[in-house]
């Protein structure tokens, strides 16, 4: 992946990636800003808010019209979750113009429909359309529900919540119930207005089109858009674990118990910590997975993350409560395995395959390559998957377990059955 980023408006970027293998352009908008449990919930539901219709196109029906004109383009809107920034906005595919009739031009107009979702949302008296924002209010916070349907995920999050309190990482990618209630079209529309003159803009493109081209279509799309200083990112903060590890346990009608741990990583060397990881719990090679999982079945699944921007790993596991003790045991048994270099060479070899291979599957989607784009631009990093790619083949054992050794448990959230109380 070539590296191509420009300032082309102020506190406005485009990264600029030409690859002719696609048969499609993608076309990426995304405002980058500081994640507050203030204005989470805001910034979660706006996009849903302005992709609803424009002034030219103001509702569903004419936008799927606009889209089928443009030979099926889509436009899509995201909210992620990136560190401890929150990136929202569109993403765009459109079949590239040498597979359009006539050699068409459809990067312009998508363009400049993109810019329209931002710039000239459909709108009544300087508010959004209220039918409009108390739908998709509703739609946040039914999805905002829906986590407690699925116990990993609803596991994984309390572990967050409980282990990064008070801090910007605990909030949720689409905030919270509370504060989206308090939402209407006046509020939401005023938000909307700092957001778009205060964040960073980060444009990305990928496809077969010139530069000067491309640029050329988002400045036109993009004039109006207000720009005032941007508001300033801070990295996000490395914390030491406590003294004791915090243990949390709560019930709920669930007949699998969900055990989630939380580990704060003092090292920043970051390729060492990728491959510990992936030694660890991060692929279907790792100790948890052969260990815990297939050797002793003590959880019906059992993995690791690592969040290099936030320099926190954590497992995800599902486990039998009369388990618990062994499972946690077991568990922690495997890292120290990990800390003390007590692998085989295969182990070393299969982890480092994994994530080569992804890095380099990355090139084959555009997608892939925005995403990569986007957290790499969000959380202060710089390295393409190349890059990265060359680092981890640098890593030797050595560097992994001194890496290892900075892992520490933080907190310990285990989710049991009503029946166990």
């Amino acid at each position: 992946m070539n590296r191509n980023r420009t300032e082309i408006m102020q506190n406005v970027f485009l990264t600029y990636l030409p690859d002719r293998k696609f048969k499609t352009g993608y076309l990426s908008a995304q405002f980058i800003t500081p994640l507050r449990k203030e204005t989470a919930s805001a910034n979660a539901l706006l996009p849903a808010v302005l992709h609803r219709g424009t002034m030219r196109c103001p509702d569903m029906e004419q936008l799927s019209a606009a889209m089928d004109r443009l030979y099926g383009a889509q436009i899509d809107y995201t909210v992620r979750k990136k560190g401890e920034t929150q990136c929202v906005g569109f993403v765009a595919s459109v079949i590239d113009d040498s597979f359009a009739p006539g050699g068409e031009r459809l990067l312009e107009p998508v363009a400049e429909l993109l810019g329209e979702f931002f710039l000239d949302p459909v709108t009544r008296n300087g508010r959004f359309l209220s039918e409009y924002v108390e739908s998709e209010k509703t739609n946040l916070i039914d999805a905002l529900r829906s986590v407690r349907n699925d116990k990993r995920e609803y596991a994984d999050l309390r572990l967050m919540q409980e282990m990064c309190a008070g801090e910007p990482y605990g909030v949720r990618r689409l905030g919270d119930e509370e504060s989206a209630r308090k939402l209407n079209n006046r509020t939401l529309y005023q938000r909307s207005q700092e957001l778009m003159s205060s964040s960073r803009l980060e444009l990305f493109y990928c496809g077969s089109a010139q530069r000067e081209r491309v640029t050329d279509a988002l400045l036109h799309a993009f004039a109006a858009l207000p720009r005032s200083a941007a508001a300033d990112i801070e990295p996000a903060r490395f914390y030491d674990a406590p003294a004791q590890p915090r243990i949390i346990t709560e019930r709920m009608d669930v007949t699998q118990g969900k055990l989630s741990m939380g580990f704060r990583c003092q090292s920043r060397d970051v390729p060492a910590m990728i491959m510990a990881n992936l030694i660890f719990g991060g692929s279907s090679n790792s100790k948890l997975f052969l260990n815990v999982r297939e050797k002793l079945s003590l959880c019906y699944y059992a993995s690791s993350q690592y969040a290099r921007s936030k320099g926190i790993l954590t497992v995800s596991s599902g486990i039998e409560t009369k388990d618990y003790d062994r499972a946690l045991e077991e568990i922690l048994h495997q890292l120290k395995a990990v800390q003390q270099g007590d692998w085989e060479d295969w182990e070393l070899t299969g982890a480092r395959s994994v994530i080569l291979s992804s890095l380099r599957a990355m090139n084959d989607s555009q997608s892939a390559m925005e995403n990569w784009s986007v957290g790499q631009i969000a959380t202060g990093q710089s390295e393409t998957p190349e890059e990265m790619a060359r680092q981890l083949n640098e890593v030797t054992p050595e560097r992994i377990c001194a890496a290892a050794e900075s892992i520490t448990l933080d907190t310990v959230y285990f989710l049991k059955g009503k029946e166990d109380a």
